[in-house]
């Protein structure tokens, strides 16, 4: 199938459809969705932690609706502040890797050129028409760099300006992810809210996983059980500390 779309094609447009599919091609944009689940994820299983760990401390609703608020807006700015921070500092490397394939490329070009070919004969190409796509792609040094970078660094290109839209649905979903647990706590007493928050986040990670599953790859029961196991247990470390660290009554 390559073949056949390399074969029969001018030299320009060849050089344009490499361009297209390394810059432009719709399954190397994020979708969003890890963020949403990166966020999310992280403020469920940290929030179930801190109120759980409360909760286990003191009998007192509104003392671990206050501690799981505060949780919940500090966790949701930090990880949006990770978000943007690493969004840029992704960036950067894509630059700086770019740059120093660009100075490959000007200082010691054969050897560039040769990697560029060991690329495609491992996809499979040989011969005449190796030899053409390796031409192609050499005589333009964006191009050449791109593939370079796709092909043999595994990086994409990284917008700056996805810094804020990063850090924005990362945080949103935080805050979002670190309420439903909250929620039984408002409306039942500790103990009942404690194995509410428990199942409803179990629930809540076990959908996202076979969600995540069926639209990037995996298989969805597994995935779910995954998310829900690990993050279940992870939060029950919070537990485990609040118990050890039971206040005494008062009184």
């Amino acid at each position: 199938m390559r073949e056949k779309w390399f074969t029969h094609r001018p030299e320009q447009n060849l050089a344009e459809d490499v361009r297209y599919h390394l810059y432009n091609d719709p399954h190397r944009k994020a979708s969003g969705l890890p963020d949403i689940i990166l966020g999310g994820q992280d403020g469920l299983v940290n929030v179930l932690g801190v109120i759980l760990g409360v909760a286990a401390a003191t009998s007192t609703p509104r003392i671990v609706l206050v501690a799981g608020l505060a949780a919940a807006f500090a966790e949701s700015v930090s990880m949006g502040a990770v978000a943007y921070t690493s969004t840029l500092a992704d960036a950067d490397y894509y630059e700086a890797e770019r740059a120093r394939e660009f100075r490959h490329i000007n200082e010691v070009p054969h050897l560039e050129t040769n990697e560029v070919r060991e690329i495609y004969e491992r996809k499979g190409f040989t011969g005449e028409l190796l030899d053409r796509i390796v031409s192609t792609i050499t005589a333009n040094k964006d191009v050449w760099v791109a593939v370079m970078m796709s092909e043999e660094l595994q990086l994409t290109p990284i917008d700056r300006k996805q810094a804020i839209r990063s850090a924005l649905v990362v945080g949103l979903s935080a805050i979002i992810g670190s309420l439903i647990p909250l929620a039984p706590f408002a409306f039942l007493s500790v103990v009942q809210s404690m194995w509410a928050a428990v199942l409803i986040t179990a629930i809540v990670l076990f959908t996202a996983g076979v969600y995540k599953a069926r639209i990037m790859v995996g298989r969805p029961a597994r995935s779910g059980l995954e998310m829900a196991l690990i993050g279940t247990l992870s939060a029950l470390v919070g537990y485990a500390v609040g118990a050890l660290l039971k206040l005494p009554p008062t009184g």
